[in-house]
């Protein structure tokens, strides 16, 4: 009974062995089909969705907002800056213009305004005032002979009539008469001649103005070989030498305005400049452009001072102040591009005035510009733009 019990639970195991292994491999293989679908279908789901809103919490939605804008183009003023040197626009040396002699007394010091004519400096005439004396007594002497040719000659011209005189002694009375009035002519001339050169012997302003500088003392001995005495500036006026490059001579024009900034003054002055030097130095390629200014103490002749000159104008793109920013590469901005994404952009700027930067290359104004949030943010970011409208500004470069 044993042994036939056991033969059967042995056929029994050798019956169902095989049936459970194949079923055991359609459940695995089932599993792995699912697993296959479930992926497939979440991975279809996925692409399917393309730009639709990303839910709370994503990416997307923490990406900062900030304010852009679109520069566009404007006309903007374009301005040169220069340097150079103060001086007088028209400056006059005033020397000795006659013989000269002892100066007796200096009348002015530099800083003073004198009027034209005025006497600056006086010369010892004592014997010049003596030679005029002698001369205006020759003048007397000559009317008195004058007097007494002619008064001959009108009683020669009664008694020829009667025949006590001969006609040809009346016409030697006329010879006497006409060389005593050209002696008269003579003295005078010479009298007066004398006096205008005591006139001279006065150191005299040629015209209305500032003094500059004096070097001369009483005491000191001068003549027409003393050279400078005096130096003015007529009528005050000053002028800013600059110095310009040639290519920025072209566009420059006389009349264009200018701002004048004197080394060590906070102070700047407005100018214009009246001419532009039609000779280009051929060692640093540079020329003058001369600017025109009102007198003021703080502008000495000789000084040095900086210009901003509006060279005319040019349609560029113009930006904030603080949209501009700048490391060892140069001056850059961000912008972003049509994902939202931050992008460096180099420029190069133009005119800058209290509240706006031209920009002279580097944007074409169709940028979306980043405004003021630039130095928190970084290449590749991304960003919510939020769109501000440009200010109008007036640019001037002065």
């Amino acid at each position: 009974m044993n042994y036939e019990a056991g033969n059967l639970e042995g056929e029994t195991l050798m019956l169902e062995g095989p049936e459970s292994g194949a079923a055991r491999r359609r459940r695995r293989w089932l599993i792995v089909a699912l697993v296959a679908v479930l992926v497939i279908a979440a991975a279809a789901w996925f692409f399917s969705r393309g730009d639709a809103p990303a839910p709370k919490g994503s990416a997307a939605d923490q990406a900062p907002s900030v304010t852009v804008v679109v520069p566009g183009r404007a006309a903007v003023d374009r301005a040169i800056s220069a340097n150079g040197t103060l001086a007088a626009r028209r400056e006059m040396p005033v020397g000795v213009a006659g013989e000269g002699g002892m100066v007796t007394r200096v009348l002015v010091e530099p800083g003073q305004w004198v009027g034209a004519g005025q006497v600056l400096a006086t010369v010892d005439r004592s014997v010049q005032t003596q030679t005029a004396a002698s001369l205006a007594a020759q003048v007397n002497v000559a009317r008195a002979d004058l007097t007494l040719a002619q008064s001959e000659l009108d009683r020669a011209q009664q008694l020829v009539g009667r025949g006590f005189i001969s006609q040809a002694d009346v016409q030697r009375r006329i010879a006497t008469r006409d060389a005593a009035a050209a002696r008269v002519k003579v003295a005078t001339a010479s009298a007066s001649e004398q006096r205008a050169r005591n006139g001279r012997l006065d150191i005299r302003a040629p015209a209305a103005g500032l003094v500059l500088t004096r070097q001369v003392e009483p005491g000191q001995i001068i003549s027409s070989a003393s050279g400078t005495l005096f130096r003015m500036a007529k009528g005050g006026e000053m002028e800013l030498r600059a110095q310009l490059a040639e290519s920025d001579l072209v566009t420059l024009r006389p009349g264009a305005r200018a701002r004048v900034t004197p080394v060590g003054d906070t102070r700047s002055f407005d100018g214009q400049v009246w001419q532009v030097s039609p000779v280009i130095d051929p060692t640093t390629r540079q020329g003058i452009a001369r600017i025109a200014l009102g007198y003021d103490a703080a502008l000495r002749p000789g000084g040095f001072a900086s210009a901003v000159i509006v060279g005319g104008t040019a349609n560029v793109p113009e930006l904030p102040q603080s949209a501009i920013m700048s490391d060892d590469k140069g001056n850059f901005v961000y912008v972003a591009d049509k994902g939202n994404v931050v992008r460096r952009r180099d420029v190069r700027l133009g005119t800058v005035n209290d509240t706006s930067v031209a920009i002279a290359d580097g944007l074409d104004g169709s940028e979306r510009v980043v405004v003021s949030a630039g130095a928190f943010l970084n290449p590749g970011q991304k960003i919510a733009p939020v769109l501000t409208k440009r200010q109008p500004t007036t640019n001037s470069g002065v």
